[in-house]
Formats: C-alpha cells, structure tokens, sequence
C-alpha cells in the first residue's frame, strides 16, 4: 500500500511539473526548432526531461534514508552530473568532448564506489569471468547506454514508453530477488516517465531532450551494480536482465553505430539512419513506431522474468 501511494505521487508530480516546465520553456523560447534531421516540423518545447530526472534522484534519496538502506552518493552525483550538463547541452548545444568527459566522470565515479561487473551470464556459455577487463567492460557499458539512450530519443513517446518498460521490469525483477531498494528505484522511474509521456506521446507538447534521455540511459546502466553493491549480491545474470530490459535500443544503436563507422561517418553528428527512424521516413506514425517497440519491449520483460523464475 505504501508503494502504491508513492507511486501515485510520483506520477502526479511528474505529469504536473512537466506541465509548468513546458509553459515556462514557452515563455522562455526553449524550443527544439526543427532541422533536416529532425522527425517533427513544427518548434517544440524541449528539456521534459528534467522532472524525470529531479523525481527520480529525490524519491530515491528520501527512501533509502527513510529505510535506512546505504544511500548511493555516487548515483546521485553521478546522475546529477549527466542531468546537468545534459541540461546545458539542450540549451547552449555542448562540443562532444565536454559531453563525454562528463559521462566517462561519472561512469568512474560508480566504478570507484559501486565496483564493476566480475562475471556474465551468456546464454549457451554460462558464466564468463570478466577479471579486470570487467572495470572496462562496465565503463563502456555505462557510457554507451547513456549515449545510446540519446540517440534513441528521436520520436515523440519512445524514449518514454521504453523508461516505462525497463522501469516496471526492474520493479517487478527487484520484488522477486529481494531488492526492494531496485524494485523501489524501478517503479519511480517507471511513474515519472508515465507522467511525461502523458505531455509527449504523439503529437508531443514537449520533449524530452538530453537530460532526460541522458540521465534515463545512466539509471539502466547502473542499477545492476546498484543490485549487486547494495544487497552485497554477485549474481551474473544482473548485466544480462540489465542489457535485455533495454534490448531494443541496445540492438538499434549498435548496429546504426556498425553501419556509420562502415560507412566513415562521424559518429556524434545528428543523422536519422537509427532503424526507428527509417521506419518514420518511410511512412509509419511515431504512435505506430513506439508501440511496436513498446510492446516488444514489454514481452522482452515477461521473458525475463520467466527466465528467472526457471533460472533459480
């Protein structure tokens, strides 16, 4: 019941202060204004997600002191750095370089406290110790999904609909291994990102931007080592539901990234090559895109959780 209500409250506050953050943007004239990349015509206000991002580190915080679980300072600094500087990157359009100085800064900072990845589940290959080629696997793995879940922000309501998925999965994976602390940090950000998407599914009132798609990457990526450092778990099959709660834009990432690099494109430049993008160019609505993937996304979590369950 407690939950529940939290929940509910995080819904309302995200959904209301998306809403005062869209009408301050338009006063402000902080608008994505469209160009020959972009998937929407018309200037839109843009930086929703900040309320994602605010929500979820205060939420997290006032549970884990209210639980007295060991509150996760790096997460939350860490997290704070992506969400800034992302937010300045939507404002004044940052170099690369400073982009990902900050997120390598802050993928280090959970490597420094929370520690890496030891060993991976693989289907067929069972566990696969990582030794210390772990702290560079996790360091990428932190960087990429931040960036990747960037680049997959390109449509109105996908980013969103794929917050609301991975965050359900990591609620109900947390509730049946134990952490409550997961479980908890899953459903917040599945409701704060219920409450945008309200503002952002198609036609958008207001999107998204850096800072929440940046900060939404960062959150997947290390609630896995949040699991394992918090409830002093080593369990090999966390990276695996990690990576298969945000597979979609995983796999779409990747390969749009293996076929610009085959190509000797510059990789940070804008570009709509990303698979959901062709889908829009060639006629499909962003509704009928973010369903589609939606709803993969949320079979891929039934997966999981069956896996699970035979796993253990």
């Amino acid at each position: 019941m407690f939950e529940i209500i939290i929940f509910t409250l995080v819904f309302i506050v995200s959904y209301a202060g998306v809403g005062i953050l869209r009408r301050w943007s338009l006063r402000r004239g902080f608008l994505d204004v469209p160009n020959e990349r972009s998937s929407h015509t018309a200037p839109t206000p843009s930086g929703g997600g900040a309320v994602i991002a605010a929500v979820c580190l205060i939420f997290y915080l006032f549970y884990m002191l209210f639980t007295a679980h060991t509150v996760s300072w790096a997460f939350l600094l860490g997290g704070g750095l992506i969400a800034g500087v992302s937010w300045l990157d939507d404002a004044a359009e940052l170099s690369f370089i400073w982009r990902i100085a900050a997120h390598s800064a802050a993928a280090l900072l959970i490597i420094l406290t929370l520690g890496s990845f030891n060993q991976i589940y693989l289907p067929f290959f069972h566990s696969v110790e990582l030794g210390k080629l772990g702290i560079i696997v996790t360091f990428l793995w932190i960087v990429g999904l931040t960036n990747a879940y960037n680049f997959m922000d390109g449509i109105d309501g996908l980013a969103g609909t794929q917050a609301v998925t991975a965050g359900i999965g990591w609620l109900l994976i947390g509730k049946m291994l134990g952490f409550e602390d997961i479980s908890f940090l899953g459903g917040v950000t599945a409701f704060s990102a219920l409450g945008f998407l309200l503002h952002n599914w198609q036609p958008a009132q207001i999107f998204m931007g850096d800072v929440g798609s940046a900060f939404l990457g960062f959150t997947f990526a290390v609630i896995p080592l949040l699991a394992e450092s918090t409830n002093n778990a080593d369990d090999p099959s966390l990276p695996t539901v990690a990576a298969g709660l945000v597979a979609l834009f995983v796999l779409d990432t990747g390969a749009t990234l293996v076929r610009r690099l085959f190509n000797r494109e510059k990789i940070w430049r804008a570009h709509r090559s990303h698979f959901y993008q062709r889908l829009v160019i060639k006629g499909y609505s962003h509704q009928s895109v973010t369903l589609i993937y939606g709803t993969v996304s949320a079979l891929i979590v039934g997966v999981l959780i069956f896996w699970l369950h035979y796993k253990s």
